[in-house]
């Protein structure tokens, strides 16, 4: 069983950054894919960011093209998820997922994140 969990959520304006963390309890070079989701109040769950195992393909939505980079931590065996230029729509719970073939996928249990004035 593989475990992820969420850090570095919180509050921030309109406009500013943040920086989420997903630890996983395996190696994530093990991982097939890595990717952030996030779900905001009364919406269906969204990807945001995922980085393919192996080729390291990056992909975006173009609602955070350009403002959100995801990108693997080897020394702390994380996988991160840097905002930038935040709105008031990108807040939600933000959750890590990953897929590893043969085991199955796997979620974190999701962390808040809230852009308000």
């Amino acid at each position: 069983q593989v475990q992820l969990v969420e850090s570095g959520g919180g509050l921030v304006q309109p406009g500013g950054s943040l920086r989420l963390s997903c630890t996983a309890s395996i190696s994530i070079f093990s991982m097939n894919q890595l990717a952030w989701y996030r779900q905001a109040p009364g919406k269906q769950r969204e990807m945001v960011a995922s980085i393919a195992g192996g080729s390291g393909h990056k992909w975006y939505p173009d609602s955070v093209k350009g403002r959100f980079t995801v990108s693997t931590d080897s020394t702390k065996n994380t996988v991160d998820l840097q905002m930038h230029s935040l709105k008031e729509e990108d807040t939600a719970v933000y959750f890590c997922f990953a897929i590893k073939l043969g085991q199955g996928d796997f979620w974190g249990p999701g962390i808040q994140v809230t852009v308000s004035p």
